[in-house]
């Protein structure tokens, strides 16, 4: 099992450690020589899973020629609104099905700001059915040939079984989770091809359509839900999932400027407007809709994937407007990768690598399924794998829950990003959290086990991580 190296140094004055931190920290002892300090760490052989380890803080210079990571706490970049998941219809379903203290107990351990928990503190939901729903379904399905205009059929009622009351427990637990809302297809009665799978919406029903986002955002807050952000569609370009539908960069803007914007503005809504939300490969799209200042006025920013394309597709959309936020809001991990692969590409690419490009979210895709990946759509995701995987009350932790644990246990939202380099085959990430922690994600993206110095204000530390181990330091 790994060890991580301790080394003996001076006391350190600058940070204070406080018992029974709510970013899951303690202080450790202080010995004559040195401050003993926590990381937490996950192997890719899984024989550590976010497995507490001491490391001792140094002053003075360092006594070892090993790779340095320097973090900077004067130079600051973007605040995070916070780390977390989608809860899928279907996550939603089998977590509601569990016996009430096993539920509880469940919830508590992530979303809840003690010890024994994850602290996530972001969650993207479906407007209306997503492909890891049971079934296919919006908030206003009509018999063929029928249409609503007033939207005098809307109602929640599908999402009332399961989905809001697990939003109103995890509420219970913490008031502040951001939570945002994305949609993968309206009623099909909307669409070209009255299909829930692809087809765009008809420019007839664009300011419907607007209505009927509006609608949803009231009714959720009416019940004690209120979105802190809305995408405008999944996966735009992509019209073979089901539920789908394609919208291209202009029909967005259109959208945008002309319907939804100034229905959100008239109703006094101020869910927080996010286009795109696709793919890396296409920084073009987000920036040909920001370009259009009349749509620009009402869009918040621009949210992200990483199934094509290169993360710091990020930063290219950053550059174009460095006014808008950016958002990482999807990810998943499938039943046949394995632990170690996904643990490193998935810390290096969605938390270290979507952050360092100025994302204030990451997040990963389903929060739990079932042992045969259900439920879902006809047609919807059938490998997709949940950081949980629940049968009855039996809950087994996948890859994705260390994933993103690495990161929510520890950075609270309201954090700030700072700089830090990377170094060799070590990536970093570094923050500071409302409480004065300093955290430094770490992760060893090399074939071999490599040893490293973490240097922070004229204090240094000593450490080493196995190949595709990831290892979170807090201070």
């Amino acid at each position: 099992m790994f060890k991580q190296m301790l080394l003996l140094s001076s006391p350190l004055l600058f940070w204070s450690c406080s018992k029974n931190n709510t970013d899951g920290t303690e202080p450790g002892p202080v010995t004559p020589a040195g401050q003993t300090i926590y990381s937490w760490v996950t192997t890719g052989d899984q024989s550590l899973l976010l497995n507490k380890q001491s490391v001792v803080l140094n002053t003075g210079t360092p006594n070892n020629t090993f790779t340095m990571i320097d973090v900077d706490t004067a130079t600051v970049y973007q605040t995070m609104d916070g780390f977390g998941y989608t809860l899928t219809g279907g996550s939603a379903t089998l977590i509601n099905q569990m016996t009430a203290s096993a539920k509880a107990t469940l919830l508590n351990e992530l979303f809840g700001n003690d010890e024994s928990s994850i602290g996530v503190s972001y969650l993207r939901i479906s407007v209306g059915a997503s492909d890891l729903s049971s079934h296919v379904f919006s908030y206003n399905d009509l018999p063929a040939g029928q249409t609503d205009p007033e939207l005098a059929r809307f109602s929640l009622s599908e999402d009332t079984v399961d989905l809001i009351p697990v939003l109103k427990q995890i509420l219970a637990i913490n008031p502040h989770i951001k939570i945002m809302g994305s949609p993968w297809s309206p009623p099909v009665w909307m669409k070209d091809n009255q299909n829930s799978l692809g087809g765009s919406l008809l420019p007839a029903y664009y300011s419907v359509y607007a209505k009927y986002l509006v609608k949803y955002i009231q009714e959720m807050k009416a019940k004690g839900i209120t979105l802190d952000a809305l995408t405008i569609q999944n996966e735009p370009q992509h019209g073979g999932n089901n539920p789908s539908m394609l919208m291209s960069a202009l029909q967005q803007a259109d959208f945008i400027k002309n319907h939804l914007g100034p229905q959100f503005r008239a109703a006094g809504i101020t869910t927080k407007i996010v286009i795109w939300d696709h793919n890396c490969d296409h920084p073009e799209y987000p920036i040909t809709v920001l370009n259009d200042p009349q749509a620009k006025q009402y869009i918040d920013g621009s949210a992200f994937h990483l199934y094509n394309g290169d993360i710091s597709a990020l930063s290219q959309v950053k550059n174009a407007h460095p006014d808008k936020s950016l958002y990482f809001t999807e990810q998943w991990t499938g039943k046949n990768g394995s632990f170690d692969g996904d643990l490193k590409w998935h810390v290096k690419n969605v938390i270290i690598g979507s952050v360092k490009n100025y994302s204030k979210v990451a997040l990963e895709w389903n929060l739990a399924n079932d042992p045969s990946y259900g439920p879902h759509t006809p047609g919807g995701c059938t490998e997709c794998k949940g950081a949980l995987t629940v049968s009855g009350s039996t809950v087994t932790r996948n890859v994705g829950y260390y994933i993103v644990a690495h990161a929510s246990k520890f950075v609270p939202a309201g954090s700030v990003r700072i700089f830090s380099t990377d170094a060799g085959n070590i990536y970093t990430a570094a923050f500071i959290t409302p409480a004065g922690k300093k955290v430094i994600i770490t992760m060893n993206n090399g074939a071999v086990e490599e040893s490293f110095n973490i240097r922070l204000n004229g204090r240094w530390l000593q450490s080493k991580l196995l190949p595709g181990a990831v290892a979170s330091f807090i201070i």
